[in-house]
């Protein structure tokens, strides 16, 4: 989901941060177009979180998370929800046979035993 979105040049970016800098523990944060209070920062950054990855993330946030020196990837929103969506339909086709109609952005890859193949509609 991430690589094919990256080749769309809508994948994942670092928007905060350097390879030199130190990712610390990471928080995933995949909250769908909501956002908490800016002052989690200083939190999540005193509880040694320094790295988050999310969707998305507002100007508010974006200062914050620089001012407490955490690196920011941004996953996108489409690829983020995808995947999610595609480990939900693993599980789910393991219960029975399901007819998956891609859609609105959603592709179909699957894994383990067909790994790699991707549905197109």
């Amino acid at each position: 989901e991430y690589k094919e979105s990256f080749k769309n040049n809508a994948g994942p970016k670092v928007i905060i941060g350097r390879k030199e800098r130190s990712a610390g523990r990471i928080f995933v944060d995949m909250t769908g177009g909501t956002e908490g209070s800016e002052k989690i920062f200083e939190k999540l950054s005193t509880a040694g979180v320094g790295t988050i990855v999310g969707m998305h993330i507002s100007e508010k946030h974006y200062k914050e998370a620089e001012k407490h020196h955490i690196n920011v990837i941004v996953a996108g929103h489409i690829a983020s929800d995808t995947l999610g969506v595609n480990l939900l339909l693993d599980e789910i086709e393991k219960k029975g046979k399901l007819k998956i109609i891609p859609c609105s952005g959603f592709r179909r890859y699957f894994r383990a035993k067909r790994k790699n193949k991707v549905l197109e509609r």
